[in-house]
């Protein structure tokens, strides 16, 4: 494993953190206060080719490696958690999806669209009574003729009502059975298909978060991806990349958080010195520079196994569940740092703080990675 940072790497590095100074950072406070998705911004990002980062470029995308995908997401969620998420999401879940299950004609006919910006990706697993528990989803489609019909909704979505195209998993056979759901591509003009409640967050506000609805929502064979039942195994796949994702954006949380923390601490003064000369000051940034730094190499360590295509289901499990709670506590004692500034929106650890929560619930939540990582130890 070779882990030194090469030069595309970091162009990509620097590209992204400049984007995220100049575009998402005099913003930030006003899309979240006012729960703001900002669409036009992902159309900017498209342009540079980070809503396509690891699609082929015969397909419109930029064609590079989980390593320069991890820097992206990492570069924005220093300075906004809530454009990272749509980020990863929009990369990971509906465009990853599509690229790896999809048929030469379902590739050519979204892909262009999804890694230039041009359309927004939604991915429905997750509903209002599933969550882990997918074989026991009430979002169900059936055949007739050549067709499918779908009913149902999908809750916790991101870009549930601004995605043009959503990918979703739906019960094709008898509930709590296995093999029993299957994949479809949903274009967001398809009669009978809508969304619904936009939810209302702690943190993650400028990403938006809604139901999707299906009613009777009709769409042909040709929008199956895979075969019939295949539908949760597909979602495992992606949810592995997935997961690396969400722990580069833990990372970048973190990171944020550390750099603003390390920052204050140097510059405010108590007693007649910073209070970074305080051993109570100075161990906290010690512990949170430690941490973030092993997060960092269990992140390239699943870059550098999905990069040569190699298992990754333990690896992304281990950065993901590391990673998230890492930004929680990194966070957490951002705002200890800065005290009763830490607490007003005038600063930004606030903010990380709130931002970081979701990346021990989404994709999985700390205890779900667990299970999936014990599962792999026990085998």
């Amino acid at each position: 494993m070779d882990f030194r940072v090469n030069e595309i790497t970091e162009q990509v590095r620097l590209a992204a953190r400049d984007f995220a100074s100049r575009e998402i950072k005099p913003n930030i406070m006003e899309w979240d206060e006012a729960q703001t998705f900002p669409v036009q911004l992902f159309k900017s990002l498209g342009k540079l080719g980070m809503m396509g980062v690891l699609v082929p470029e015969e397909y419109g995308g930029a064609g590079l490696s989980y390593f320069e995908y991890s820097a992206v997401i990492q570069e924005i969620a220093k300075v906004c958690g809530s454009i990272g998420l749509s980020v990863a999401a929009h990369n990971s879940l509906c465009t990853g999806h599509i690229l790896t299950f999809g048929n030469e004609d379902q590739k050519r006919t979204y892909l262009p669209k999804l890694a230039t910006g041009e359309f927004i990706g939604a991915w429905g697993l997750t509903e209002p009574g599933t969550g882990s528990d997918a074989g026991n989803m009430k979002c169900v489609a059936v055949k007739d003729g050549d067709e499918w019909v779908i009913n149902g909704n999908k809750s916790w979505i991101t870009h549930g009502i601004s995605g043009d195209v959503a990918v979703v998993i739906c019960r094709t056979g008898v509930a709590g059975t296995r093999d029993n759901s299957t994949a479809f591509i949903v274009p967001r003009d398809t009669p009978g298909f809508k969304g619904g409640k936009k939810e209302n967050k702690l943190g993650m506000r400028a990403s938006e978060t809604a139901e999707m609805i299906f009613t009777d929502c009709r769409i042909k064979d040709s929008a199956r991806m895979g075969e019939i039942g295949d539908g949760f195994k597909q979602a495992m796949k992606i949810l592995d990349g997935g997961r690396i994702s969400i722990a580069a954006l833990g990372l970048g949380i973190a990171k944020g958080a550390y750099e603003a923390a390390l920052a204050y601490s140097k510059e405010r003064q108590q007693f007649g010195k910073a209070i970074s000369e305080f051993q109570g000051i100075s161990f906290k940034l010690a512990d949170m520079v430690t941490e973030i730094m092993a997060a960092e190499l269990l992140i390239d360590n699943a870059c550098d196994l999905k990069n040569r295509h190699e298992k990754v289901t333990m690896e992304s499990a281990i950065a993901k569940y590391y990673s998230s709670e890492v930004a929680v506590k990194v966070s957490t004692e951002a705002v200890q740092i800065f005290g009763g500034y830490g607490y007003t929106k005038d600063f930004p650890v606030e903010k990380f703080y709130r931002d970081s929560k979701l990346c021990t619930i989404g994709e999985g939540t700390s205890e779900i990675q667990k299970i999936v990582i014990a599962r792999e130890v026990l085998k």
